[in-house]
């Protein structure tokens, strides 16, 4: 699984992520609504406030407008209980002044016109009193210009009533955006209430089809798992802390005979007749749980059900239920029978092969003896026949006739192809007996000292004329490698040579030599001629000792050089092979693995 937060994890905090929502959406539209209702009330109450001022305005009004009527009334002359009590009443203006004071305490600027208005209202008062007990007309007249136009109050009730009636309209336009907001909040709340109402249930049906697919995945996820479980060819068997079954496979019921027994919460030493009632076994495998120590390829020979002996192999290690909190051991049992039987049969043929491994190393040891001892001894022999006609053909000097001189001729050249044969075995033997002396080789400077060999041999050749043959050498570059200088530098004199030699036919001998690196680090080396090739055929011919495959009379060699290559790089650990087309030429390859000092020190001599 990816990093991150898991299935469970992600549904965890979109349900908490869900409640708060919820919390959110009911607690501050609750929370704001009784906010507005409260502000909607003091909104009414303030409305109700300036009414009430406006009313007792025109009340004040009123007691001013009594008191004064009454004033006038009774300057004329005319006396009555009721003008008595009107004119009482201006004792209360005040009063009346001071409660319309209190009513406006929150407006300074209604606090100084009611302050100036109650001085004025005093004074008018006083006024009106004098004009009521006056009888002089002149100074009633004089009262009533004085009351009426050094202390007007009209316009102070004007002002006062603006200020009320312009409070009242924005208050009541407060009051209205109040009630809108609530039926907003209370709307939107709603719509949002409904949306999360369905955004739940949505959640919770996705909750519900989620736990179902997970249940449904589980099921067939345990259900795969067993099924791989009872497929599999091999026993496998859960042992409690009391080594007592918890699972097992069909495999297993049917090597110990329990197939189709509920054998779950048996111990394991009732179970195959006997096969686990070996104390040592039982307490290893209460170990792998006790101890924590993992049995690993355990070999234990049992009877079977069917009464034979068979070799068990048992791996048992520890391990974890999800459905448990106790550990159990996991083995499993592999019958090995078989496999031991062509184990142990395969022991005794290496022991016969390494016997008769050991008889050909005598027999070739032997053999090489023998090659070496008739090669060397061979020669003196041969100088006899050699020195011999030598000797004959001087002392019959010019009296030879034809059939005596070719007769000499014939025996030289066979005493020279036997000394070269000779020769030729003795390098044979020599390289298959030799000790190898490892050292880093320079294969170019090989090369390039037995181009220079080669070249002056063909100098030395060269017909009347004095012309050498044309060669034309393409060396590529060449590695350094470890192997044993004299015995590479016959391999290149064998190959080589064999590539000037069988070129002999053309007019120009093209000699190719090339090296590439194998993934493996081994050196792969080809030398190409487009000399007279050969039928493939015949290619398993090509290595052996005297093995040839174009007549002396044509090309010639003695059938051994091939061969002493073959030896050499067997020697080296590597091998060679040819390919080629009649008269096109042919190329020969050759690989030499990486140096490894216990590679080379057991390669056969």
């Amino acid at each position: 699984m990816a990093l991150g937060l898991s299935d469970e994890g992600w549904s965890r905090w979109r349900l908490m992520g869900l409640a708060l929502a919820a919390l959110l959406i009911i607690v501050v539209p609750a929370l704001t609504l009784q906010r507005l209702s409260t502000q909607s009330v003091a909104s009414a109450n303030w409305v109700a406030h300036t009414h009430a001022v406006g009313a007792r305005l025109y009340n004040l009004q009123a007691d001013i407008r009594d008191v004064e009527s009454a004033a006038l009334t009774l300057s004329k002359g005319i006396d009555s209980p009721a003008l008595q009590q009107r004119m009482d009443q201006a004792d209360r203006v005040t009063d009346n002044v001071r409660e319309l004071a209190g009513l406006v305490s929150d407006s300074p600027e209604q606090l100084v016109r009611i302050g100036k208005m109650e001085s004025m209202l005093e004074r008018r008062m006083a006024l009106a009193k004098e004009i009521a007990v006056s009888t002089d007309s002149p100074r009633q007249r004089e009262l009533i210009e004085q009351m009426t136009f050094e202390y007007p109050i009209r316009d102070m009730v004007v002002e006062l009533q603006q200020h009320e009636e312009a409070l009242l309209a924005e208050r009541g336009l407060q009051a209205q955006r109040q009630q809108r907001m609530s039926s907003l909040v209370s709307w939107s709340a709603l719509v949002v209430q409904l949306l999360l109402l369905a955004l739940v249930l949505w959640l919770l049906n996705r909750q519900i089809g989620s736990r179902a697919d997970a249940e449904l995945r589980l099921s067939k996820s345990t259900a795969r798992a067993n099924s791989v479980l009872q497929t599999v060819r091999e026993p496998i068997v859960l042992l409690d802390e009391k080594l007592r079954i918890v699972l097992h496979n069909n495999a297993f019921a049917e090597l110990y005979g329990v197939d189709g027994q509920d054998v779950n919460q048996r111990p394991l030493q009732e179970i195959g007749e006997g096969a686990w009632e070996e104390p040592i076994v039982r307490q290893r495998l209460a170990d792998v749980l006790l101890r924590g120590r993992e049995l690993w390829d355990y070999e234990h020979q049992q009877q079977g059900v069917d009464g034979l002996a068979r070799t068990m192999l048992i791996n048992a290690r520890r391990m974890s239920l999800p459905d448990a909190n106790d550990d159990v051991v996991l083995m499993t049992i592999s019958d090995i029978t078989l496999q031991r039987a062509v184990q142990v049969r395969v022991e005794e043929l290496n022991r016969q092969l390494e016997g008769k491994v050991e008889q050909m190393a005598d027999v070739n040891r032997e053999l090489e003896a023998f090659s070496y001892s008739v090669s060397h001894d061979l020669r003196a022999p041969l100088r006899h026949v050699a020195g011999f006609s030598d000797k004959l053909r001087r002392h019959l000097g010019e009296g030879a006739d034809e059939k005596a001189q070719h007769y000499l001729d014939v025996i030289g050249s066979s005493a020279q192809r036997m000394a070269a044969l000779i020769d030729d075995l003795l390098v044979y033997s020599r390289l298959g007996r030799g000790a190898m002396r490892l050292q880093p080789v320079d294969m170019q400077s090989l090369v390039a000292d037995t181009r220079a060999l080669l070249d002056s041999n063909l100098r030395a050749e060269a017909g009347a004329d004095g012309t050498p043959r044309e060669v034309e050498w393409r060396i590529g570059t060449l590695p350094v490698l470890v192997a044993d200088e004299n015995m590479m530098r016959q391999v290149w004199l064998n190959l080589l040579g064999n590539a000037i030699k069988y070129s002999a036919g053309r007019e120009k001998a093209v000699i190719e030599v090339s090296a590439r690196q194998l993934p493996d680090g081994s050196q792969q080396f080809s030398v190409t001629d487009n000399g007279a090739g050969f039928d493939m055929q015949y290619a398993s011919k090509l290595f052996g000792v005297f093995q040839r495959l174009h007549k002396a009379s044509e090309y010639a060699g003695t059938g051994i050089g091939l061969a002493s290559v073959r030896r050499v790089l067997t020697r080296h650990g590597g091998r060679i092979w040819a390919e080629a087309q009649v008269d096109k030429g042919a190329t020969f390859s050759f690989i030499i693995p990486p140096f490894n000092d216990a590679h080379h020190k057991d390669l056969p001599a």
